[in-house]
């Protein structure tokens, strides 16, 4: 399969990053060290290694290189960033119980999705991943009840959601808590990702379900297809913009995978094509090798043009969780975002302009039993809006 991208502009620091991240390459870091690292600006590449969350891997992988070559004051540092995460994630571990206990109990169920378990399942230490906060998912249904949980816990709601007509319940698919005492932050996910599109329930997804072996009390996560295709999807979404997400592919491309039965899952609820993007990327960047059961999500070569577009996102340290993300990279990010959706969520996506949105209650405020009204207003709300942005621009320039 030819998979070769072309990395020109990728930064020399990141590809060294790449080169200690890649699998079985043990014998090539130790032959080629001298040239790998010339000319390194090594505080580039502790920022790097930051940006894409990989410092505690890299903590390990950069012992393989030659011992007098990297800065000490570099291999200090991704150490004591190690030891911290280390002590993160126990934290993390320790909450995750607590809530998967108390949720438990109030018989609501939970499938956690990223967080120590991931790290546990994928690694085998939950010291080898990064993670900020817990994400879980929960029944719909069941929303209200676990945020008085959660309240009686000392969290409060980071309440950013604006609504109209319901929307929030599919355009959006999670909401965010803080313990401000206990530095922590939950997510609680009513959906897998954002909206429009099509899912499976989370019956379904309850009853593929895997156990954790982290904590003593039981603790459960996506069961390997449907979190291979959730780590996809999450991954493409961002433009793998951050390499972590890449190594989780990495990691559970080495799992025993139903392949059939996850090429289904992409046909039912996603775009194939992405999950061959995440499979030639994770070949080429990080050596991975491509079963012949792998084969059906790379049936042509539009993986392979999504997995060129993704490069954009490592040429330079891209954050788009930043409010301050150039406007070249927003245009960017929005046409690739595009071009991953299958036809059929490209007809749900345009199909999505005509629900109406909170800024047409905000242009035009009416009473709640008058919603409804928004709908046939909505073009002419949007063209409103659209004129007066044009005259204020206008009037900047």
């Amino acid at each position: 399969m030819d998979n070769m991208l072309n990395l020109d502009r990728i930064p020399k620091e990141l590809k060294l990053i790449l080169e200690l991240l890649k699998e079985g390459n043990e014998q090539y870091l130790q032959k080629h060290s001298q040239v790998l690292c010339r000319d390194i600006d090594w505080n580039l590449f502790i920022k790097l290694t930051l940006h894409h969350r990989v410092y505690p891997l890299i903590n390990f992988k950069i012992k393989m290189l030659d011992g007098e070559i990297v800065p000490t004051h570099v291999v200090q540092f991704l150490h004591q960033q190690y030891k911290r995460n280390t002590f993160q994630m126990l934290r993390l571990s320790a909450e995750m119980e607590q809530v998967s206990r108390l949720f438990s109990k109030q018989q609501i169920p939970t499938l956690f999705l990223k967080g120590p378990v991931l790290a546990q399942d994928l690694y085998g230490d939950i010291s080898l991943r990064t993670s900020s906060d817990l994400d879980f998912l929960i029944p719909i249904q069941h929303l209200e009840k676990a945020e008085k949980l959660l309240l009686n816990l000392g969290y409060e709601k980071y309440d950013y959601i604006q609504t109209v007509l319901n929307d929030w319940q599919w355009r959006h698919h999670h909401v965010t808590y803080i313990h401000s005492n206990k530095e922590m932050k939950l997510e609680i996910h009513w959906r897998l990702h954002p909206g429009p599109g099509k899912e499976p329930s989370f019956d379904e997804l309850w009853k593929r379900k895997t156990r954790s072996s982290i904590t003593s009390y039981p603790v459960y996560l996506l069961g390997t297809e449907d979190l291979f295709q959730f780590l996809v999807s999450h991954g493409a979404r961002h433009g793998w913009s951050r390499l972590r997400w890449l190594i989780d592919i990495q990691q559970i491309m080495k799992k025993k995978i139903d392949w059939a039965r996850l090429y289904i899952l992409f046909k039912a609820y996603h775009n194939p094509y992405v999950g061959g993007q995440a499979i030639i990327l994770a070949s080429h960047l990080l050596n991975m090798r491509v079963e012949e059961e792998m084969k059906p999500l790379l049936i042509s070569r539009r993986p392979k043009e999504l997995a060129q577009e993704a490069v954009f996102y490592l040429e330079t340290m891209v954050n788009l969780h930043d409010d301050s993300v150039p406007a070249y990279v927003s245009r960017y990010h929005s046409r690739h975002l595009f071009s991953l959706m299958s036809a059929q969520q490209k007809i749900f996506f345009i199909i999505s302009f005509l629900y109406p949105y909170p800024e047409d209650a905000e242009t035009l405020p009416l009473p709640t039993k008058l919603h409804f009204l928004y709908f046939p207003l909505r073009p002419f709300l949007w063209a409103w809006r659209k004129s007066r942005k044009d005259v204020l621009r206008r009037g900047a320039e």
